[in-house]
């Protein structure tokens, strides 16, 4: 699970569907995704990142683990 991502996109009420229209995709691949059932393609965790988190890191974001936002 992407439990950065996920904390953040809680916090700030960022909706799947959301990243989905953002993305093109359906909600439920945006949650398969978040789960680790699936990856994001390399595009799709920049445009989630540049759309709705430009202040934290690729890594950070999408680290499989609870990671420290890097300095």
């Amino acid at each position: 699970m992407l439990n950065n991502l996920e904390k953040l996109r809680k916090e700030r009420g960022v909706t799947l569907v959301d990243i989905a229209d953002l993305l093109h995709i359906r909600y439920q691949t945006v949650s398969d995704k978040i789960s680790g059932d699936s990856d994001f393609k390399f595009k799709e965790a920049v445009m989630i990142q540049q759309n709705f988190f430009p202040e934290f890191d690729l890594v950070y974001l999408f680290s499989p683990e609870d990671n420290k936002q890097p300095a």
